[in-house]
């Protein structure tokens, strides 16, 4: 039986109303988590909750939240000042799950925000927010309001030794912003470029002092964790992951959007149930299961259940959960060479592979569309796959960009090579 305690996410989404004021989200049980944290829990507490909630980062990683909690030195020698920072940039492609909840449900995220500042005793918060999110930024300034005035947020919150400020700042941009110490550089302002790692940023981040990074989604997830238990919160899962996660779908699809279901939901059931099927006239032909940074999958990977170890069983990344499709009118090699002129756009130019490959992979992919194209250009392409894997960059960019260039090479290698041999691709679509 499906409740309002089965989509605790989206639980107060409803199209009827254009977001949650404080009052409905305190009618259905909002900021009874951080009743519950600072009133039952000592901080180091909330943080094992938390980890043994099994919650893991809806940006993309999924690293344990409790985990990256537990890092931050907080011994009787360690910095007083800590920082938290909600990372609401959203730049990957085909992601949209974080602007839902921020420009529906916003106080979601403050409650989450002010309970997980709470279990690592940081004093200063900030939303990082994606400089185009403007109605979500005006939504969350009222709710910062409402919530100082009601006293969730300020000094002696809900009467107890805990202070803090939550700041909203929006950013000038540049996908980059959504690595976690290129954000933290950019908070500072500074150029957004990555960070050496070691130090990481719980231990040396915003201006060198231990600093939490996460996801909107991942932070929206804490309240219900803390309201209803952690048992309740690992029932929620149907696999290997617990909790709920906002799946999204776009592209050829009879009703792309996104719905709240189980972690380890099979592809299946979002394509054809959630997402209404292809539309008439079109047949799945491949899909990007987490966004623009994935690597392609097949028609033979519906059963794969959209968890983190199943979809990487599969060859691919679950990252932000939301699938882009590929139908069979439309080219392959022309999608992804509008994914890789984004990735080469967006690239910081801090370190060679990725600053110079990407525009080499930009235009050995014109070339091929244009008819200027070689069969040893494949080869190319391939090689530099390789030289932007992992460990071969000073981060994540360049690695993801290539992601769906690679497979797309391993899976559609055909319609790359009848563009080379003058016949065009296969369905001769854009």
């Amino acid at each position: 039986m499906e409740t309002t305690e089965n989509k605790p996410l989206t639980k107060n989404i409803r199209p009827d109303r254009a977001f949650a004021t404080l009052a409905d989200y305190e009618s259905t049980g909002g900021y009874q988590g951080l009743r519950k944290a600072i009133s039952e829990l000592q901080p180091k507490e909330v943080q094992q909750w938390v980890k043994d909630a099994g919650l893991r980062g809806r940006g993309g990683a999924g690293f344990v939240a409790g985990l990256k909690w537990s890092l931050v030195p907080m011994d009787d020698d360690a910095l007083k000042t800590r920082y938290l920072i909600a990372n609401g940039d959203e730049m990957e492609p085909g992601t949209f799950k974080d602007r839902l909840l921020l420009e529906k449900d916003p106080h979601q995220l403050i409650e989450g925000m002010i309970i997980a500042s709470y279990a690592i005793q940081a004093n200063i918060a900030y939303i990082f927010l994606r400089g185009e999110y403007r109605l979500a930024a005006r939504r969350l300034e009222n709710a910062l309001l409402e919530a100082r005035v009601k006293g969730y947020l300020g000094e002696h919150i809900l009467n107890s030794d805990f202070n803090l400020e939550i700041y909203l700042h929006t950013s000038a941009g540049r996908y980059i912003c959504g690595e976690e110490t290129a954000l933290i550089n950019a908070l500072e302002g500074k150029r957004a470029n990555p960070r050496t790692k070691p130090p990481f940023a719980v231990v040396s981040g915003l201006w060198g002092k231990p600093t939490v990074v996460n996801n909107v989604e991942t932070l929206c997830n804490v309240p219900h964790i803390l309201h209803y238990g952690v048992d309740w919160y690992k029932g929620l899962g149907r696999g290997a992951d617990q909790g709920t996660k906002l799946f999204g779908a776009s592209g050829r699809v009879n009703r792309p959007g996104l719905w709240e279901l189980p972690m380890g939901t099979p592809i299946r059931e979002i394509i054809e149930e959630h997402a209404g099927g292809m539309q008439p006239g079109y047949q799945l032909r491949g899909f990007l299961p987490g966004g623009a940074s994935t690597d392609f999958l097949l028609p033979e990977h519906l059963d794969v259940a959209m968890d983190y170890e199943a979809v990487a069983r599969a060859g691919s990344r679950m990252g932000t959960g939301t699938l882009i499709i590929l139908d069979d009118k439309t080219c392959p090699v022309r999608m992804v060479l509008n994914l890789e002129q984004f990735f080469a756009r967006e690239s910081c130019g801090w370190c060679t592979p990725c600053r110079d490959g990407l525009p080499w992979v930009v235009t050995l992919l014109q070339d091929i569309i244009d008819g200027r194209g070689r069969l040893e250009d494949l080869g190319t392409l391939s090689g530099l796959s390789r030289m932007m894997s992992p460990g071969n960059t000073f981060c994540a960019l360049a690695p993801g960009a290539m992601e769906p260039l690679q497979s797309a090479l391993k899976f559609f290698r055909e319609d790359f090579e009848r563009y080379i041999l003058g016949k065009n691709s296969i369905v001769g679509a854009g």
